[in-house]
């Protein structure tokens, strides 16, 4: 296996774990909210957080799949997952205030 295929392996992995992980923190989260309502004001951060980890995590997967089945749009599908974890770096890149 090539390097670049390698260290695309290990985004999507990274990017899939944690897309699990949130996803069962939000279940948790829904479940929870009833009892404890100061969980609910965190519920709109956290799916967002969701969002942006399923879009990196589905976009490093077709980067992946292009990659090692040497497809001719891979380059575009690379693109997007840079572009899509750009988009997360940025997000969560702490703001000074």
């Amino acid at each position: 296996m090539r390097p670049f295929t390698v260290l695309i392996g290990i985004l999507l992995g990274s990017a899939a774990s944690i897309t699990f992980g949130l996803g069962a923190v939000l279940i948790v989260f829904c479940i929870l909210a009833g009892e404890h309502p100061e969980l609910s004001r965190e519920l709109p951060q956290l799916a967002w957080n969701l969002s942006a980890f399923t879009i990196l995590t589905a976009a490093s997967a077709g980067s992946f799949l292009g990659q090692t089945k040497r497809r001719p749009w891979r380059g575009w599908a690379h693109v997007a997952t840079l572009l899509c974890l750009l988009g997360v770096i940025i997000m969560h890149w702490p703001r000074g205030r």
